[in-house]
């Protein structure tokens, strides 16, 4: 499943592309390289799940074999990074597992199809949103179920995107659950050079 470097850093991030892209996606865009220009104590894993949908258990159990539960046994903080489809599957790993990580980095994550996000806008805002009863097979409503009751005090969780995604309006649903602090908005679309800024901004500002 896996590219990554020997891990020597006390802090691993996975990383979870989009649909249709790559772990040397995240190459090309240069995610590793601005991390070793800055010298971070952190160790890139970049995952290759040629992503299609959310609500592969076999992925997500091998996510948590392979990946999250090594790295506690070693005592090393794991992170889980998504883009577009990737944070949708990085946060239904935050629901099915809400103790196994330390932090999560969103940038510009799918957070579900319009109906449902329209929902939640209407309600009005997730705090009125009332999920009712769940579908086993529901995983983009179980994900929004995590998001109303996930703690305050939990680990972190930044939210990186551009004003001109096309996904903005569900982002901003996200965005309004979380410190200003944890929110990166500039300008924008749903691409890699966007997404690769809001990388640089969350190394020089938000990651120690």
């Amino acid at each position: 499943m896996p590219s990554r470097p020997a891990a020597t850093a006390p802090t691993r991030m996975a990383w979870l592309p989009g649909a249709y892209h790559t772990a040397e996606d995240f190459v090309s865009a240069g995610f590793p390289a601005a991390v070793h220009a800055r010298g971070k104590p952190l160790d890139l894993i970049l995952i290759d799940p040629q992503l299609q949908h959310v609500g592969d258990r076999s992925l997500l159990e091998r996510l948590r074999s392979e990946i999250v539960l090594p790295a506690r046994a070693a005592g090393v903080s794991i992170w889980l990074g998504g883009i577009s489809l990737g944070g949708l599957f990085a946060l239904d790993y935050a629901a099915s597992y809400p103790d196994e990580l330390d932090g999560l980095c969103l940038l510009a994550p799918y957070l579900g199809n319009r109906m449902l996000t329209g929902e939640i806008a209407g309600a009005p805002g997730l705090a009125a949103w009332q999920p009712g009863a769940l579908a086993e097979t529901d995983e983009q409503r179980r994900i929004w179920r995590h998001i109303k009751n996930r703690r305050a005090d939990s680990w972190p969780l930044y939210l990186g995107f551009g004003r001109e995604d096309r996904f903005s309006a569900a982002h901003e649903l996200l965005a309004a659950t979380l410190t200003p602090q944890s929110v990166d908005v500039i300008s924008g679309g749903h691409e890699w050079s966007t997404w690769f800024k809001l990388w640089e901004n969350f190394l020089d500002s938000r990651f120690v």
